[in-house]
């Protein structure tokens, strides 16, 4: 394949893909806990949430036209992930995570406002979606870490 063609969509990547050190990281996964405690009604919720504060982002342009859409797909990743049916295997195959965002320029400004559009969201995830409040942290910091793989765009200098 080549490495400036994502395998899951037939747009060229056209730039210099930054890969970074130490490849995929090892984090813990988040609790398994939290689909008992939240339900799918409340991961979709939270998941169209967080797709509300992506809309009106200035990483807006890197998402497709269709919001819903594209939050129905990630709320389906976030079902098996937190503990729940593995919809999103089911629906579209493996994540490939890395794959899937090699066409969208993520450098680590952008990986910081994705995170910042879901810390807002889930500053208000224990009252709004029942997320169990001694699983936040360290679902925040999966998603803070994990994220470091998405960024495809070297650091100034590199």
């Amino acid at each position: 394949m080549d490495e400036n063609r994502s395998e899951w969509d037939d747009r060229p990547v056209r730039r210099p893909l930054f890969v970074p050190a130490g490849g995929p990281p090892r984090v813990n996964p988040p609790s398994l806990e939290i689909y008992a405690a939240m339900g799918e009604d409340n991961i979709y919720r939270m998941v169209a949430d967080f797709y509300h504060e992506l809309e009106h982002s200035p990483i807006r342009f890197m998402f497709p036209a269709n919001m819903q859409d594209a939050a129905e797909k990630t709320s389906a990743f976030f079902v098996g992930l937190l503990g729940g049916p593995p919809l999103y295997h089911q629906r579209y195959g493996p994540p490939a995570l890395r794959a899937r965002h090699l066409p969208y320029p993520i450098d680590e400004a952008a990986r910081q406002e994705w995170l910042a559009c879901f810390q807002r969201t889930l500053s208000r995830a224990v009252a709004d979606y029942n997320f169990p409040a001694q699983h936040l942290e360290g679902f925040y910091i999966f998603l803070r870490d994990f994220s470091v793989w998405m960024v495809n765009i070297a650091p100034d200098g590199q």
